[in-house]
């Protein structure tokens, strides 16, 4: 006869190498992060050769060693199961806060022909939709990771990829690579005024909607 299974007999997380406290999905997950990361540094490597602000090359400096620095912190916690050697850091961007709004006549966006038409444009509006993509699938991962360490990590890093990428728009947008078009003040206005606050607080004692008997 089958034996019952009993709670004695199940196996113990203390008898699992901490390196193991990983599920299916979460690996998939991170495994999917890594390699996007390892492609962005790798895209940075490349385009830093060929761009030409010295700010944009600041920058690329700046994200590319904040990026390699998440991307180690990562690794390690996910091969050891324990928090890594130090915790994750607060990315600090250089650009100003300030948006030039309103559309201005430009030319067509197209492709490059050759290298030499990968210009700074080019090179910062792949660093934004790199940035970007980073984001969302930092925000997976973390979703799907059930390791509270390696959670953590990359919940932690979400918000260094979103300053990031905001810094960058913020440096397309004062050179004029990025315009941001804006309504005209009533359909603003119009949009701002559609929601009203909520009480944070539940009701006491109210009908749920349908009648009580005694």
């Amino acid at each position: 006869m089958e034996q019952p299974i009993h709670q004695n007999n199940a196996p113990s997380m203390q008898n699992i190498p901490r390196q193991m406290y990983h599920g299916g999905h979460e690996l998939f997950e991170v495994h999917e992060l890594l390699s996007n990361t390892i492609s962005l540094l790798d895209q940075y490597m490349m385009l830093r050769q060929l761009a030409k602000d010295p700010e944009l090359v600041d920058m690329m400096n700046r994200q590319y060693q904040f990026v390699s620095d998440c991307y180690n912190i990562a690794v390690e916690a996910l091969k050891t199961g324990n928090k890594p050697s130090h915790p994750t850091q607060t990315y600090m961007m250089k650009q100003d806060h300030s948006t030039v709004y309103g559309i201005k006549p430009s030319s067509p966006a197209k492709t490059a022909l050759s290298a030499a038409e990968i210009n700074d444009q080019k090179i910062s509006t792949q660093m934004l939709q790199m940035m970007k993509s980073a984001a969302l699938v930092h925000t997976i991962a973390a979703l799907e990771t059930v390791n509270p360490v390696l959670r953590r990590i990359l919940a932690d890093s979400v918000p260094n990829y979103l300053e990031m990428a905001y810094e960058i728009f913020l440096y397309q947008n004062k050179h004029g690579y990025y315009q941001v078009p804006q309504f005209d003040r009533q359909t603003t206005d119009t949009i701002v005024n559609r929601f009203a606050p909520v009480q944070t607080n539940l009701p006491q004692n109210q009908s749920m909607g349908y009648n009580q008997t005694h």
